[in-house]
Parts: structure tokens; C-alpha cells; sequence
């Protein structure tokens, strides 16, 4: 995929009303890379109330000997826009930094505070 197809889709994606709506449309786009990662996600976002806020969560469980260790990674909020989601999905499966995910699709990047 070229760079304005790869633009087109940050920008189809993070015109999705949310987290799922993104998801399908990565699971069902043209191209291959990305559909089948955005397929092999499906199931692995839960959503928990922690301090007043609906975080979406990233939760897998990875096999270490005889224990089955579970990972929570806090994806996004429900409130807040679905750039988030896509943005860490090109971040965390294709290296795409996620203010250059942001800047593709006319949003404003906002450094996480730190805690």
C-alpha cells in the first residue's frame, strides 16, 4: 500500500463512530496485512469502569509454563475519539508512530501525561 492509501484509510478509519465500527472497517479493508491483524484482535477488547471513566482495554493471555499470564493495555476511553484506537493500532502492529497517524487524519497529537 502506498502512502495516500495508507492516509485514505487512517482517515476512513478514524471517521468511525468507535472502537468496533474502526475494527470492521480494518477487518474488512483491501489489505492483507492489516485485515488480518485487525482480525486476529477481535475478542480482545473489554471494557471496565476505573475512576468514573469506561476504559477500553487490550487484554491477552500468554501461555508461560504452566501459569497463564493475562496483559492489560488501557487503549482509549469510550468518550474520547476513535483516532486513539487507530492510532495505537498502526503504533503497535505496523510502526507507524502515532502523531504521524494523528497528523494523516487532520487531528492534533497529544503527548500522554505522565504519571
Amino acid at each position: 500500500m502506498n502512502q495516500s492509501e495508507f492516509t485514505q484509510l487512517v482517515v476512513l478509519a478514524s471517521q468511525c463512530d468507535d472502537l468496533p465500527q474502526a475494527l470492521q472497517l480494518l477487518q474488512e479493508c483491501e489489505y492483507e496485512e492489516v485485515s488480518e491483524v485487525a482480525l486476529s484482535l477481535k475478542g480482545q477488547f473489554a471494557v471496565a469502569e476505573v475512576e468514573g471513566e469506561q476504559r477500553v482495554y487490550h487484554v491477552t493471555t500468554q501461555q508461560e509454563g504452566d501459569d497463564l499470564q493475562e496483559f492489560v493495555e488501557h487503549i482509549m476511553n469510550t468518550d474520547e475519539h476513535v483516532i486513539r484506537f487507530v492510532a495505537w493500532f498502526f503504533d503497535a502492529y505496523f510502526d507507524v508512530k502515532q502523531s504521524d497517524t494523528y497528523k494523516m487524519a487532520g487531528k492534533t497529537y497529544q503527548q500522554p501525561k505522565r504519571k
